[in-house]
């Protein structure tokens, strides 16, 4: 209570009317105190008074303050506002785990080599920031998000989403028309309401007589209160306009000397004295010229922490906007000379903004910087910088070759719409084939990524057709790109990409030919060829990339029914990918690697992997995966009978488009079919296999439930169709679970003579290739079917087994289907508990399953994207769930949780 007191009295100093938003940054230090991480975007108008809150915090903060601010003109310039950020603690990153390290290291600059993927480098913030917390409470404040770079966003929207155990509080402020910052919550920051106005007012500015036409002005903004108070201002103009008129007033009556420093200050990206000094003498200044500014309050020259901060970030604009162009083409000039070879991307952005006109020899100086960073994982801020470029070069074939090195760092970067738009002004007659095939599949990409799937599998077709005779190995990879466009069409689309792929003349040693040898057998209506684990072998020994080059060929084993192969070969790529930080391609990875655990039995394990796959998923912005692997947890949901989550999944799996709608209808199918509604199970399920894309993997595995639904509603003639081209599917796979599955639905459909003979023949099967969800729900029909037949004392052994199953894969819904029908037969069931590790959410189940394989929390972490305090957070809760006391007692339930 004492420290909330003092939190209190400390921010009603620094601020005024700001009693809601002092409680909430009250509480989130109050938090970090006791060990638990908080987040908060605080978002309003210019001048609204967010840094103030910001400063406020930081005057409370127990321990290290971390700070940043953005700088409109470092927007481009990629990891620039969290090298600022980290720049005190960069010490600290030997700590860290090796790739982790060498991934923020790469970007930062401070080490030669190709950066890791972005992610990877969110999660090296995370462990940086938990591993500081260890000493005390740690506070970041990012000021001015609306103009940090992406690549600094992004890594620190990875750590704060992941945040949790750590005492660390992240505190971001940001414009209303800023970013938006999906998963972090915000506190809008809302003008001063007429009291709280006049009460900073008579503070700031005792001696005003008419306080009136001020308050009218600022209508609630403080910045304009104070600055407005100090100029004399008047009238009523938009809050951005309030406050460039103040500081108009101040800058214009400064010597010219300090507004030429102020400009070089205000294009200036770092903060750093050095650089500007070094301008100011290439300007003919010198420090005494920036003596009028500093005594106004207009900039301040912190040279302990070597930096050089405005009193207002928005300073910074009106300074740029309000100089003539020959100052700012000087100024542009004079900072390049200054940064030198020291800051190649900063030093060629300004003598490209220095340049009046095309100029080779910038262009080629600005691409170079371009290169260095898009190698350092800069994408965004290269594909900024070699669009740039482009429009410098005076020659036309170069600067479509700049275009297109714009357009693919921009896909690198996941902007998609501005990858898409710079290649449709590219795009014209007269393009070599080369070229024009670049700029088509950049704007596949954004069409398929946007859920456009016929248009987007039409250009990327055409980019291949354009190469294919002198680059078919490019050629050969635009296609399986154009097959994942194909297959939310229909099967027609996928079985003509399969065609123009197979028919691509690779050489023989392109690691792509076994991959697309396997996928054309698994996809198409011949013969299968090699096995996958033969596709794999021979897919490396060519040098295929792992895992990427091999995730096609993994999930297309799913279709033809070779789950087991697919888990085998998921759970390695899975492996892969975290060791080589290749997270770009986990959430595929995962989603397949999920799909073969819960059709091979393992639906605890399916839905812990499903959740961080949707979780990556969602932090690449990869929305076609969030929408299936929603889809997928809906019918996970479904199948234990959790009907609200299910819902929700479902409606988020259509919210994304097409590619989740197969499994949500399948999961509302199962949802109302275990819930005894059969009519709208029919509808979903109906729906799902009469639909364009019933080839795919939950279209072909759901025909039994539709059987099952039309029997209930007498209505057989409705699934004939369907039904025999899923005995067609059966055959072709030749699994025995397969052939289980269609005899269930003949016993289903046969008359009462016939239908025994179908069950034991399902069961028969069962036994040669166990699916313990299948398997029990052939056993609870044939048991249903045995105690209508009056035969209750046969019915208890197929309903008991089915009873106990279910139970134990969390099934509860059809559980107790089998328990109603086992009390009907006079013999109730064995009610035993779902498990030790039932109340275990996945995330928990599968942190202690890491942990009883002896991992320690840090590997825990790095294997799970976590930090290690909410590893050791997330054990703590689970063990009075498992009903052990310490680390060593996990070894007991391992084969529970497996």
């Amino acid at each position: 209570m004492a420290n909330r007191s003092r939190i209190g009295r400390v921010l009603g100093m620094l601020l005024y009317g700001r009693g809601s938003e002092q409680s909430v940054v009250g509480r989130l230090l109050e938090s970090a105190g006791a060990g638990r991480a908080g987040v908060l975007v605080l978002r309003g108008e210019p001048g609204v008074g967010k840094s103030a809150l910001l400063a406020a915090a930081a005057e409370l903060a127990a321990g290290q303050v971390l700070r940043a601010t953005g700088v409109e003109s470092e927007a481009r310039l990629p990891y620039a506002a969290l090298s600022q950020l980290l720049a005190p603690v960069l010490d600290r990153t030997a700590a860290l785990p090796g790739p982790q390290r060498a991934a923020l290291e790469r970007v930062l600059g401070l080490a030669d080599g190709p950066a890791g993927d972005r992610l990877l480098v969110g999660l090296a913030v995370l462990t940086l920031l938990g591993d500081l917390a260890e000493r005390g409470p740690l506070l970041c404040l990012v000021d001015d998000v609306q103009w940090v770079d992406r690549e600094s966003a992004e890594a620190l929207q990875v750590a704060a989403r992941r945040l949790g155990a750590e005492a660390v509080v992240l505190l971001l402020a940001t414009r209303v028309d800023g970013p938006e910052l999906p998963g972090l919550p915000e506190l809008r920051v809302e003008p001063l309401g007429e009291a709280a106005a006049a009460e900073l007012l008579a503070a700031v500015a005792p001696e005003l007589a008419d306080v009136e036409p001020v308050l009218a002005a600022a209508q609630g903004n403080p910045l304009a209160l104070v600055e407005l108070a100090a100029g004399g201002a008047d009238g009523v103009l938009p809050p951005a306009g309030r406050l460039r008129v103040a500081y108009h007033g101040q800058v214009s009556r400064l010597p010219g000397g300090a507004q030429r420093w102020l400009l070089l200050a205000a294009l200036e990206e770092s903060g750093s004295p050095e650089v500007l000094l070094r301008a100011a003498e290439e300007s003919g200044l010198t420090a005494a010229d920036l003596a009028p500014a500093e005594q106004q309050g207009l900039i301040r020259v912190e040279l302990t922490a070597n930096q050089v901060a405005f009193r207002h970030p928005l300073l910074r604009s009106v300074l740029v906007d309000r100089a003539p162009l020959v100052d700012r083409l000087a100024a542009h000039a004079a900072l390049a000379r200054a940064y030198g070879e020291r800051e190649p991307l900063r030093r060629a952005w300004h003598l490209a903004l220095a340049a009046t006109g095309r100029d080779a020899a910038v262009a080629e100086e600005l691409a170079s910087a371009a290169a260095g960073a898009a190698s350092r994982g800069g994408h965004t801020g290269a594909s900024a910088a070699f669009e740039r470029a482009a429009r410098l070069s005076p020659d036309p074939a170069r600067a479509r070759e700049l275009t297109v090195e714009a357009v693919e760092a921009a896909l690198e970067a996941g902007e998609v719409g501005r990858a898409e738009a710079l290649a449709a002004a590219a795009d014209g007659p007269g393009l070599d084939a080369a070229t024009r095939a670049h700029l088509l599949f950049a704007r596949g990409v954004a069409e398929f990524w946007r859920g456009e799937h016929r248009s987007a599998h039409r250009r990327l077709g055409e980019a291949a057709g354009l190469v294919a005779e002198f680059a078919p190995g490019p050629a050969a990879r635009v296609l399986v790109q154009a097959v994942h466009a194909a297959w939310y069409l229909d099967a027609a689309a996928v079985r003509g990409t399969l065609t123009a792929l197979g028919a691509v003349e690779l050489p023989a040693d392109d690691p792509l030919v076994p991959v697309v040898r396997y996928v054309t057998g698994a996809l198409g209506d011949g013969p299968d060829g090699p096995a996958l684990a033969e596709a794999e072998r021979a897919a490396r020994a060519a040098g295929a990339v792992a895992p990427v080059d091999l995730a096609l060929a993994c999930g297309a084993a799913l279709l033809p029914g070779r789950d087991e192969e697919v888990l085998d070969l998921a759970g390695r790529l899975v492996r892969e990918a975290r060791e080589g930080g290749a997270f770009g391609t986990l959430p595929t990875l995962l989603f397949f690697l999920a799909e073969a655990e819960l059709f091979t039995g393992r639906p605890g394990t399916a839905d812990e992997h499903a959740g961080e796959a949707l979780r990556l998923a969602e932090d690449c912005g990869q929305p076609l995966w969030t929408g299936q692997l929603h889809g997928f947890l809906a019918y996970l949901a479904a199948a234990r009978g959790e009907d609200a989550r299910c819902r929700e999944h479902a409606g988020l799996a259509r919210a994304r488009g097409a590619s989740g709608v197969p499994w949500a209808q399948w999961a509302l199918g199962v949802l109302e079919l275990g819930a005894g509604r059969a009519e709208d199970a029919f509808g979903q399920l109906t729906a799902l296999a009469g639909g364009g894309q019933n080839f795919q993997v939950s279209a072909v595995r759901s025909v039994p439930d539709l059987v099952e639904a039309a029997v209930r509603l007498r209505r057989p003639e409705a699934v004939a169709e369907p039904l025999a081209r899923f005995e067609r599917w059966a055959d072709r796979s030749g699994l025995p679970w397969a052939r289980a599955l269609v005899h269930r639905c003949h016993a289903l459909l046969a008359p009462e003579e016939l239908a025994e003979e179908c069950y034991l023949a399902a069961l028969a099967r069962h036994a040669e290739q166990p699916r313990p969800w299948e398997q029990a729900r052939t056993e609870l029909l044939y048991g249903e079917w045995l105690r209508r037949g009056r035969r209750r004392s046969e019915a208890r052994v197929p309903l008991r087994s089915a009873e106990q199953t279910l139970r134990q894969l969390g099934a509860l819904p059809w559980a107790e289907r089998a328990r109603l029908e086992l009390d009907a037969t006079g013999a109730p069931a064995a009610r035993g508990p779902a498990g030790a590790v039932a109340g275990l959410t996945p995330q928990e189940s599968q942190i202690v399953r890491l942990a009883a394989h002896g991992l320690s929390n840090r590997d825990i972490a790095a294997q799970l994207f976590l930090s290690a305090r909410t590893v050791g957070h997330h054990l703590y809760k689970a063990y009075p769930k498992l009903g052990v006391s310490s680390r060593t007692d996990l070894a007991q339930v391992l084969p529970t949780l497996s």
